[in-house]
């Protein structure tokens, strides 16, 4: 039997992973026939020889191979004797720690004689009734809203979620996880700071933007700092209206959720027209500070009254 893990999401697929090797070890007497090679630079033959040696107790081996998609004079080996492997009781787990490419050759054997599952990144519901789960498994009790702001701070990477999880988990102690503790003890990926002036100076409140931004300024942040946040997130704006104007899905947008929702509520107070004409402002405040033409906060301050 082969079976081919892969997918952005490593979390999951190592906790498959390692689900099928616990299985293997709850069903066999020893650990003997359980080999765990590194694919990047493994030799074929290495491989075949580990294949071919006949296991103590007559038991079926298990095979884990790691990333041997990287490995292309491995992949030609296994392709040419590829029969004599495909029919054996040993079980051979190819896992890969990212997506496989799916113009590989390997890939498309694997795809037509393994077992093959694909572990994508959680969509935003998936994503909250997995840290429900999260919470759950460590008897701690969570409010919906901490979940969200968990899942705005830190997105999808499961990884570092998980440990967020058991360090909130932790501090409570059995109570409640709230709003509070997330923003307390996790520290976001993302500025949040920055959208409360970006929301302004989409809705157009033009004095408050000012105030925002002269706070950012007073707090030492730099002009050149957000002037580029600035036109980060108008160019997200502008990625967002661009899908949604072709009628197509938000999820082709590579970006942090917590920024694709940002945008999207965002998109909706401008046409793509406007969007544009911001963009061009944004790029001559940036050539105007850069040449000296405007002193930097005179440049922001000019954008935001012309926006």
């Amino acid at each position: 039997m082969i079976i081919l893990l892969h997918g952005q999401d490593s979390y999951r697929s190592r906790e498959k992973l390692n689900e099928i090797i616990n299985r293997y070890k709850a069903s066999h007497k020893n650990e003997l026939n359980l080999r765990r090679l590194e694919g990047r630079d493994l030799d074929f033959q290495d491989f075949k020889n580990e294949f071919q040696i006949v296991p103590m107790f007559k038991e079926k081996k298990l095979l884990i191979l790691n990333n041997v998609f990287s490995n292309k004079s491995f992949q030609e080996e296994f392709l040419k004797n590829s029969d004599k492997l495909t029919n054996s009781e040993h079980v051979v787990v190819f896992y890969e720690d990212k997506e496989a490419a799916g113009n590989d050759a390997l890939f498309k054997f694997l795809k037509k004689h393994a077992k093959v599952q694909e572990f994508q990144m959680l969509s935003p519901q998936k994503l909250r009734n997995w840290l429900k789960k999260e919470f759950s498994k460590r008897q701690a009790d969570v409010a919906l809203t901490a979940i969200d702001k968990l899942a705005e701070f830190v997105g999808d990477n499961l990884w570092q979620l998980s440990n967020e999880v058991k360090k909130l988990s932790a501090f409570k102690k059995g109570g409640r996880v709230e709003v509070k503790d997330v923003e307390l003890l996790v520290k976001p990926k993302i500025n949040t700071d920055i959208f409360k002036t970006i929301d302004a100076i989409a809705l157009r409140r033009k004095s408050q933007a000012l105030d925002l931004l002269h706070r950012h300024l007073e707090k030492g942040d730099n002009p050149l700092y957000l002037l580029t946040m600035i036109n980060y997130q108008f160019r997200n704006i502008l990625e967002v209206k661009d899908l949604l104007e072709k009628g197509k899905p938000l999820s082709r947008c590579k970006l942090h959720p917590f920024v694709v929702r940002k945008s999207f509520q965002q998109a909706q107070r401008f046409s793509f027209q406007e969007l544009k004409k911001i963009y061009r402002k944004i790029f001559e405040a940036d050539y105007n500070i850069k040449t000296g033409k405007l002193e930097p906060q005179t440049a922001l301050d000019l954008l935001i009254a012309e926006i």
